[in-house]
């Protein structure tokens, strides 16, 4: 049986770790626009808009492949996850935050009027009659 030859991809996610996303539980690979899932087996599948995805991939390479692809996860993606997260808690805040914030802070400065209670004048009683 004819394989697809994985080794382009093998090589291309270890040299060039950047040119690879994550999603869903699938690598993509924007440029060639080639998406591969990691099946419960062992196997590879690729996703792609051209013949590459007729073919089957091979359980070496596809072995091959997925230790490539959990080094890169390890080594490249998880820690960029990371990083975006950390950068995400200093970014400055949005405008509907920014305008809740302004209106809270503007309530809370605000002098607080007298009571209903405290402005009724108090008048003696007196009997009628």
């Amino acid at each position: 049986m004819v394989y697809l030859d994985l080794g382009p991809a093998i090589t291309a996610i270890r040299a060039r770790p950047e040119e690879f996303e994550f999603s869903s539980d699938t690598l993509y690979h924007p440029r060639s626009r080639h998406s591969f899932s990691f099946l419960n087996d062992g196997d590879v599948q690729v996703h792609a808009n051209c013949d590459c995805s007729t073919l089957r991939t091979s359980s070496e390479q596809s072995k091959a492949f997925q230790a490539a692809y959990k080094e890169w996860h390890t080594a490249y993606w998880r820690p960029l996850e990371i990083n975006r997260e950390f950068a995400s808690h200093f970014e400055p805040p949005g405008f509907w935050r920014r305008l809740g914030v302004r209106l809270l802070k503007y309530l809370l400065s605000r002098p607080s009027s007298p009571s209903y209670a405290s402005t009724k004048s108090v008048l003696p009683l007196h009997s009628v009659g």
